[in-house]
C-alpha cells in the first residue's frame, strides 16, 4: 500500500537530528540511521533554539523560509558565502545587512 504525505515542511539539519534522536537509535531503519549519522556530523548549530533562530532570520532579515533554512544548514562564515544563498532571489543586498546576518549567525554557531 502506497503511503500518502500528510504534510510537507522544510526542516533544518538540527531539526532532523532532534527528530531522529527522539525516535531512538534502536528503532531506526538503515536509511534513518544514515540520516542521523549525517545530521550528527554536519549540524553546525544547537537544536535547542533553532525554531526561534529560523523565525528571527525570516522576520528580522526579510528572507524566505527556504533561504533561512539553507543558511542555517550551512552556517556560512563570510559575507561572500551568504551571498551565494541569497543570490537565487536576484535581489541586491547591502553589505551592511549581510554583516548583520553574519554577526547574528555567529551568536548561534556551534563551538567546536
Amino acid at each position: 500500500m502506497a503511503r500518502k504525505a500528510l504534510k510537507e515542511s522544510i526542516v533544518t539539519v538540527p531539526q532532523v537530528k532532534e527528530a531522529l534522536e527522539s525516535i531512538g537509535e534502536e528503532q531506526l531503519d538503515q536509511l534513518q540511521r544514515r540520516s542521523l549519522d549525517y545530521a550528527t556530523k554536519f549540524t553546525k548549530t544547537d537544536s535547542v533554539a533553532i525554531d526561534t533562530v529560523l523565525k528571527e532570520l525570516v522576520e528580522k532579515f526579510e528572507m524566505e523560509e527556504e533561504e533561512a533554512v539553507q543558511i542555517l544548514n550551512a552556517m556560512p562564515e563570510s559575507i561572500q558565502e551568504i551571498r551565494v544563498f541569497l543570490a537565487g532571489g536576484r535581489k541586491i543586498i547591502e553589505t551592511s545587512k549581510l554583516e548583520k546576518i553574519l554577526v547574528f549567525l555567529n551568536k548561534y554557531r556551534k563551538k567546536e
